[in-house]
């Protein structure tokens, strides 16, 4: 960091894709999230000929799907899928049309599908996730028909749209001597990001320094950063060099940058604008040559209008600006994170060998119902949610021959799912009504704290809803995910994971297999309970 050197820049964003627009170069395509064979994962077939009016069949033998890095490729080639095929072709308005036909046994959301269905452009935007012969799962997605970079390039696993794109901006930006400002939510990799930059930068082999200012006592950030002289503050009983000094002719990333306490918000802006500090208590500036890449979840424009962050130093901070997807916005690359972080786990215990399994007829170690749901899932706490359900998945599950949801997981899935996509041809599209919505329709009660809600109003609000938690917690006006939290305190509320087999069972006779009576009876989650049920083999009864 040089003085004067960021005088004259100015800031380049990396502008969010509308994601329900696919832009003129994606086309289809299929990636695989799980297969027997782990090694398959992340292979993928272009379904270029749909948008070009031609049909494009997919059996066990035909055709080839392959790596955006690969010359060749290979069929799905499971044994237990069918030589008959499925078909995609063009639907409406730009959508893609899937005929199962009585070949493979095709699932979607839990529900074989028996005739045609129609998905939108924007839920391939999504992504739509396809279980095939309950042994394969597949991603119906937009996909660049141009990416051929290795699944794992610059350090980050993935072969999406946005993440092609992050690797593409690090390349442009990483030779330059400007700073970076990384966005996106936690959790979603900003620190991976940074560190990419650095080992693509010139200062690779210098030092890379990561600071997370959310971490740090408001009252020593200064200290922590700038440095200090002893006897500066109470407690300064030696010379502190601080992160920049430290950083000196490497990289520095400031994580949680919107954290940064005013008086600490003047001094940064002071580095970027002079490559000039001042230590706590020293009154003679120090020169330091440091690559700044900071980091933020929050909404910095929002906080400058709020008089809580100072525009210059964004401005500043944003020489260069990389957005991060969230996880959800990436579900091709589910199912590349979760071997990832899979391998890892298992090689720590000594069970590696379960992702080499030697028969392709094999029962799958990652079941295809869990693959979906993990694709299916809203992740909000990103990348390093996922990594911390793998652990778990992983540890929970050692000495079975496939992964098992324990009640804890199995709870945790149920928020935040994809409703089931696309619509059966079978049945008329719903009319479009011809009059006006109004510019701004009721949104239910307002948002509250969880910690706002009694323990009476809370069951009062789950028997109201019929133990439909989405609908309790829309009741309530709290996060989907915060009514979970609530029940796991309530010593008086139980889960289906609660119940005896007798129990379901019983209630399951008395009431002629009927769910929602159920429910309401054992007073649990009906969907939790549907679960339950099935894995009883009780189904056959259930509304």
């Amino acid at each position: 960091m040089r003085a004067g050197s960021f005088a004259d820049e100015s800031t380049i964003g990396l502008k969010k894709r509308n994601t329900s627009e696919p832009v003129a170069r994606l086309v289809p395509a299929l990636t695989i999230v799980s297969h027997p064979l782990a090694h398959r994962v992340g292979e993928r077939l272009l379904l270029d000929g749909v948008m070009a009016g031609r049909q494009e069949a997919v059996s066990r033998n035909a055709p080839d799907f392959m790596r955006p890095d690969a010359v060749l490729g290979a069929p799905l080639a499971d044994p237990f899928l069918s030589r008959k095929p499925v078909v995609f072709s063009q639907g409406v308005a730009g959508g893609v049309r899937l005929t199962p036909g009585d070949g493979i046994k095709v699932t979607l959301a839990g529900e074989v599908l028996r005739t045609e269905w129609e998905f939108s452009p924007e839920e391939l935007a999504v992504g739509v996730a396809l279980e095939l012969a309950e042994r394969v799962v597949v991603l119906l997605h937009w996909a660049d028909p141009s990416a051929n970079s290795a699944v794992d390039a610059l350090g980050m696993v993935g072969t999406s749209v946005g993440i092609q794109n992050v690797r593409h901006h690090i390349e442009q930006v990483a030779d330059l001597n400007v700073p970076v400002l990384v966005r996106g939510e936690t959790g979603s990799g900003k620190e991976l990001i940074a560190q990419a930059i650095h080992r693509q930068s010139a200062r690779r082999d210098k030092v890379f320094i990561s600071v997370n200012l959310g971490a740090i006592p408001k009252e020593l950030a200064a200290a922590e950063l700038f440095g200090a002289t002893r006897g500066a503050f109470t407690g300064a009983v030696k010379d502190r060099e601080g992160f920049f000094r430290a950083a000196h002719d490497g990289t520095l990333f400031l994580d949680e940058v919107g954290e940064a306490p005013p008086e600490v918000q003047v001094m940064l802006l002071r580095v970027l604008e002079t490559g000039e500090i001042y230590p706590v208590g020293e009154r003679t500036p120090v020169k330091v040559d440091v690559r700044l890449i900071a980091a933020t979840d929050a909404q910095l424009e929002q906080q400058i209008q709020e008089g809580r962050f100072k525009a210059p130093l964004l401005h500043r901070l944003a020489g260069y600006e990389i957005r991060v997807p969230p996880l959800r916005e990436r579900r091709e690359d589910i199912g590349l994170l979760f071997h990832h972080f899979a391998r890892e786990e298992l090689e720590a215990i000594g069970e590696a060998w379960r992702l080499k399994p030697e028969d392709s007829s094999t029962e799958p170690w990652l079941p295809a119902p869990l693959a979906s749901r993990l694709v299916r899932f809203g992740w909000p706490g990103n990348i390093r949610q996922l990594r911390n359900m793998t652990r778990q998945l992983i540890i929970g599950s050692r000495g079975h021959s496939r992964l098992r949801l324990d009640p804890r997981l199995e709870k945790e899935l149920e928020g935040a799912m994809l409703p089931r996509p696309g619509r059966s041809l079978s049945q008329p599209a719903p009319a479009a009504s011809s009059e006006p919505k109004p510019p701004h329709e009721p949104k239910g009660p307002p948002r509250r704290r969880a910690s706002e809600v009694s323990e009476p109003e809370l069951l009062a609000a789950l028997r109201e809803s019929a133990w439909d938690l989405k609908a309790a917690a829309d009741r309530l006006g709290i996060p989907r995910s915060s009514i979970y939290d609530l029940i796991d305190k309530s010593p008086n509320i139980r889960t289906a994971g609660d119940l005896t087999i007798e129990e379901i069972t019983r209630c399951f006779q008395e009431c002629s297999g009927d769910l929602d009576a159920m429910a309401q009876r054992l007073e649990v989650s009906k969907r939790a309970l549907g679960r339950r049920i099935k894995e009883l083999g009780l189904e056959s009864g259930v509304s």
